[in-house]
């Protein structure tokens, strides 16, 4: 939402183009990788009830190459946004400016299916509020400055918006996947 405010700065053209982009990619992508990282509630909580800790990490490394694998599908539909939209009849140029948003959204789309594994892997633990809230924190105070500089201090404009979004959910999974390696527990 917050690379959708930005890029409302930019125009009309560039607003649309992002508020289309990422409704789709919320629908046909980013949902979709939640929904899947879910199953990990289950699985991990079982897991970690069971004393069975070993599996924990098991189950998260596999929801990842899954997620992983899935993302690669969704990367293809992604990069062809503009032309997909332009079959369903929507104007070229909303279309395009779409296009090359989504396209510029394939990045964070590799990092949110890991995101969301560490996500559960540590919330069936109970390690929610040092951890996660800290790294949410620290990303969207480094997300709006990223952001910021990418859009208006480099020129990119929307590209810049989202490639902004893109680095701070991989710098989330840097720090969630840096705490799970050296925590002791």
């Amino acid at each position: 939402m917050i690379s959708v405010m930005f890029v409302g700065h930019l125009g009309e053209l560039s607003l649309a183009g992002a508020s289309m982009a990422s409704s789709l990619a919320t629908v046909t992508g980013f949902s979709l990788l939640l929904g899947m990282a879910s199953a990990l509630d289950t699985l991990c909580g079982q897991a970690f009830g069971a004393r069975q800790y070993h599996l924990l990490g098991i189950y998260k490394q596999r929801a990842m190459l899954l997620l992983t694998a899935v993302s690669v599908t969704l990367a293809v539909v992604w990069f062809y946004t503009g032309e997909n939209l332009l079959l369903f009849g929507q104007d070229a140029d909303i279309a395009a400016e779409a296009g090359a948003f989504a396209r510029w959204m394939i990045p964070a789309l590799f990092a949110y299916g890991p995101l969301q594994c560490h996500v559960r892997f540590l919330q069936t633990q109970n390690i929610v509020v040092p951890v996660m809230m800290a790294a949410a924190g620290a990303t969207a105070a480094c997300y709006l400055v990223v952001c910021r500089v990418l859009v208006f201090g480099l020129g990119m404009g929307s590209k810049g918006a989202v490639l902004g979004n893109a680095v701070s959910y991989w710098i989330n999974v840097v720090v969630l996947a840096v705490y799970v390696r050296v925590s002791p527990d």
